[in-house]
């Protein structure tokens, strides 16, 4: 299902819930519908997190250290919401 859109549109997709997500439940969740496993997988999910979160459609709230390795140990943990940018552009590209 998810799979047919593109990554940036299905990661604000996950957004739509109004509710905040750390990167790292965003990239598991993608690596999964888009057969993305693996470190560079990981890795390329999160950069197209960051992207979105540099069009402004979703912003950082909270960060942490991943000090026990859910993610990537060692790295930082972002938690993003929604802002009223991304809620529109939810709309102007249908996405159910």
């Amino acid at each position: 299902m998810a799979a047919e859109y593109p990554i940036k549109f299905r990661i604000l997709q996950l957004f739509k819930d109004g509710e905040p997500h750390w990167n790292n439940e965003i990239v598991t969740q993608l690596q999964a519908e888009y057969d993305m496993a693996g470190d560079y997988g990981r890795d390329s999910i999160n950069f197209d997190i960051i992207e979105v979160a540099a069009g402004g459609m979703i912003k950082e709230i909270e960060v942490m250290i991943d000090a026990d390795g859910i993610y990537k140990k060692g790295a930082l943990l972002h938690r993003y919401e929604v802002t009223p940018f991304g809620l529109d552009r939810l709309k102007d590209c249908l996405i159910k």
